[in-house]
């Protein structure tokens, strides 16, 4: 095996599986784990292209939770993909080409770059540090891996509103695969755009840790969160999330965002949650989903969509103090 082959190998060494709906719960303590309030802030929408699904997270215990993104079930059914924008139904500006691109991180197996859009909705100076190294200006941040002799995106992540999206490696043999849900870690608060009312996360400055694939964010409302990539293969990616203390005002320390228009025509359908202690789950439709005390949650969709037809669920999970 060549010393590059070494090395791919090495970086995608999977531990076992973490716990899901979709897995095997293994050595869990259950014990330790907290119930977190899950508020859902979702409002009907024609437009596919505005995340109108939203799930707010909420507790001031929460020290550490982890976040999966999950090929869907019908993965594997999938034969011709579908990923483009539909505006369709949608009265809103979409700006279309390609943004400028920077890479201001290079190894033989881990890239990041970033994106400059001047006309991003919120300022885009926020600090982004590498060793000694630090950019800024950039709307998006990409994390790339190698895998199959290629760089693959596994991560985006929003320094100005604080938006993640996250994707497993593509699926057997396909080629790629479309992002879908975004989440945000931190204090979760309201901010008024051309749009309306948009919740965000207002970050400070980031540092990230190549060697641990970790990044700390520190907030502008006081506090950090380290968000390290603990896993990626072509199922899942997983990332641990470890935060420095509670949210301030108890805002949410999380949020899933998303968009549902139709049952085929959504990146997130339906919800699955386990209360904790609980010995099944529990499923619901996400517009009627009432909210829960919830131990673990699954957003995601049991048929195929004509949005983002290849786009991961969403799990969020480990919740502990």
């Amino acid at each position: 095996m060549s010393p590059r082959h070494l090395a791919l190998a090495a970086l995608f060494l999977i531990a076992p599986a973490l716990a899901s709906p979709l897995r095997a719960q293994g050595d869990r303590d259950f014990g330790a784990e907290l119930a977190v309030k899950v508020v859902n802030k979702s409002t009907p929408e024609i437009c596919a292209e505005r995340d109108n699904v939203e799930l707010d997270f909420v507790s001031p215990q929460v020290r550490h939770m982890e976040v999966q993104a999950v090929h869907p079930a019908f993965i594997g059914m999938i034969g011709k993909d579908r990923w483009a924008p539909d505006f369709s139904a949608c009265n809103m500006p979409h700006a279309e080409g390609a943004l400028p691109r920077k890479t201001f991180f290079e190894s033989p197996t881990l890239w990041l770059t970033g994106l400059i859009d001047r006309n991003f909705w919120r300022p885009t100076d926020i600090p982004i540090k590498v060793g000694d190294h630090v950019e800024s200006g950039f709307a998006y941040i990409q994390l790339w891996m190698l895998f199959r002799e290629r760089a693959e995106e596994v991560l985006v992540l929003y320094p100005a509103d604080g938006n993640w999206r996250i994707r497993p490696l593509p699926f057997g043999d396909m080629r790629w695969t479309a992002y879908g849900s975004s989440f945000q870690i931190g204090p979760l608060e309201i901010q008024d755009s051309s749009a309306g009312p948009r919740p965000i996360v207002a970050i400070k400055d980031i540092a990230f840790d190549p060697a641990k694939k970790a990044f700390t964010l520190n907030f502008a409302r006081g506090g950090s969160a380290t968000v390290t990539v603990k896993q990626v293969d072509q199922d899942h990616v997983a990332l641990a999330v470890d935060y420095s203390g509670a949210m301030p005002d108890n805002l949410p320390f999380a949020a899933l965002r998303s968009m549902y228009t139709t049952e085929t025509n959504a990146d997130v359908a339906r919800i699955g949650w386990r209360e904790k202690g609980g010995k099944g789950w529990s499923e619901s439709p996400v517009m009627s989903f009432p909210g829960a005390w919830v131990a673990e949650i699954w957003a995601g969709r049991q048929v195929p969509s004509r949005h983002n037809l290849s786009a991961p669920d969403m799990i969020f999970s480990h919740f502990l103090p």
